[in-house]
């Protein structure tokens, strides 16, 4: 990687990158004195209204019920035809749970598709999940550059 350098992308080129959805990191901020706590998640994600989608699971030991209200960063990376890709979001989660069918978080939700990961130790029908979205307050990407240095 000696000699990388990463230039910004384009929002058409972040909206190509993050298609209705994929795979990444979503970190919640803890305590000063504490590490963020960071879960790997599938997200759904809208172009039209620039929100992600999440589908969080809340097994009886989970600590995300405590952290869900906190500030977040989510990332996703991956490398593409045209080198590597890579996006950072910040913002609040918000609960999408019992939003009515008019609101801008559901009539999102029809264009996205989160992809289902099962990597639970116990059964999805034995797991609470909640669907959740995020309305950036910042969002940044970052692309490979390519071509001679």
């Amino acid at each position: 990687m000696q000699g990388l350098r990463w230039l910004q992308m384009s929002e058409e080129e972040m909206n190509e990158f993050l298609g209705r959805g994929g795979t990444g990191v979503i970190s919640f901020a803890t305590d000063p004195d504490e590490p963020p706590v960071s879960i790997p998640v599938s997200y759904g994600y809208s172009a039209d209204v620039k929100r992600f989608y999440y589908r969080l699971s809340f097994p009886q030991d989970s600590r995300k019920e405590e952290l869900v209200d906190r500030p977040v960063s989510f990332v996703t990376h991956g490398k593409t035809d045209s080198g590597w890709r890579s996006i950072v979001a910040t913002g609040h989660l918000s609960d999408t749970s019992d939003a009515p069918y008019e609101s801008a978080e559901i009539q999102g939700m029809w264009a996205i598709q989160i992809p289902l990961v099962d990597i639970f130790e116990r059964p999805p029908r034995e797991t609470t999940f909640r669907y959740f979205s995020l309305d950036p307050e910042t969002i940044t990407g970052r692309k490979e550059a390519m071509g001679d240095s």
